[in-house]
């Protein structure tokens, strides 16, 4: 994992160099690419504050850190979650299956949408007669798609350590106007010292690559008539980023327990509206805590999203986000759920997220 920083920052630090010899070299690397793939996944991490990457140890681990992967405490476990965003509008799914390859090693599938369904075209609400015609008003999709193949195993350097991996492929569409393929690289660790728990993860750490393909003739009358550019093919690069966590756990007597955790998400394309931010690196802090009753049923709380916003009055002021969660374990079930933006305190609208989780042939 040495070698893996050190070739990710020397990655990093070519394409800073790059970019400031050739100030058009970003025209392709959009600070915010694929950002639906930033969200997260599974309740009981948002109700921690998004934080999961040291700590997680189930098939969720597929999306937040694949060396957790190896932690699980089953043969097979599979997870769904649904939430909305923006009153409804947009629809946030999760699914995936995680399953062992054998003592040492566990592989997952992992599928991830982000969509705006159901919006209305209405290039053809006028008919050729000039007459308005609601019958002629069709409807599509927007939908990101995000599916991750992981692979995990267990090193016997320093003492045991657990490494793992991620492939992904982004296919991401608008209706019959635009779409765009994608692949990407994801690798992680974890170390556990004593109590503590430690996790790292290089995301997109080869840069993810979308091409872009429009259908322009179903839009350049339109954007004649509007004075707007007809979209051209184009090729998108989502850049490296990394992810550092830390948590542990405390033992509060025989039948409650308390883990906090910290996770710090670097990114390296510039100033950020983050805690700490500068031209080479911007760090967005998280961080959570969760009270357990026998390791059954779970308070969670977390804050996250620290930004700093423009009052109406022209002054600014810090804001941030934070989340409540409780989780419940019933033999080989467990629902979770976490309500995010507690109070409406953030710039973004509070969200309802539900997950469940099926483990198969528990350990004893």
């Amino acid at each position: 994992m040495r070698y893996l920083l050190v070739g990710f920052l020397g990655l990093v630090i070519v394409h800073s160099a790059h970019s400031q010899n050739e100030p058009d070299s970003r025209d392709n690397t959009p600070k915010y690419s694929n950002e639906f793939m930033n969200i997260g996944v599974g309740a009981r991490s948002f109700g921690m504050g998004f934080t999961a990457v040291s700590f997680v140890d189930d098939v969720t681990a597929g999306y937040w850190n694949p060396a957790g992967l190896n932690k699980m405490k089953s043969d097979h476990q599979m997870a769904l979650m649904h939430s909305s965003y923006f009153g409804g509008l947009a629809n946030y799914d999760y699914a995936a299956f995680a399953t062992s390859v054998d003592d040492q090693s566990k592989i997952a599938l992992s599928l991830i949408r982000f969509s705006v369904d159901d919006i209305p075209d209405t290039r053809f609400l006028v008919d050729a007669n000039g007459s308005i015609n609601y019958d002629n008003i069709q409807f599509f999709s927007s939908a990101d798609y995000g599916f991750l193949v992981s692979y995990a195993r267990k090193l016997p350097f320093l003492g045991g350590i657990e490494t793992g991996g991620n492939l992904k492929v982004i296919h991401r569409t608008v209706g019959a106007f635009s779409k765009a393929w994608g692949f990407g690289f994801d690798m992680g660790m974890q170390k556990s010292v004593k109590n503590w728990q430690f996790g790292l993860v290089a995301r997109d750490i080869l840069g993810t690559f979308n091409a872009w393909s429009h259908n322009a003739e179903e839009v350049e009358e339109i954007y004649a008539l509007t004075g707007n550019n007809v979209p051209i093919n184009s090729v998108e690069i989502t850049l490296p980023r990394l992810i550092f966590g830390a948590s542990r756990q405390f033992e509060l007597t025989e039948k409650f327990g308390l883990m906090g955790s910290l996770d710090i998400d670097m990114t390296f394309d510039g100033k950020r509206n983050t805690l700490v931010k500068s031209d080479l690196i911007s760090l967005d802090p998280k961080a959570g805590v969760a009270f357990d009753y026998k390791k059954l049923a779970f308070l969670r709380f977390g804050v996250n999203q620290f930004q700093k916003i423009k009052d109406f009055d022209g002054s600014k002021s810090w804001t941030f986000q934070p989340n409540l969660g409780v989780g419940v374990t019933i033999k080989e079930l467990t629902i979770d759920y976490a309500l995010t933006d507690i109070g409406d305190l953030a710039p973004g609208l509070f969200s309802h997220v539900f997950s469940v989780k099926v483990d198969f042939n528990v350990e004893k």
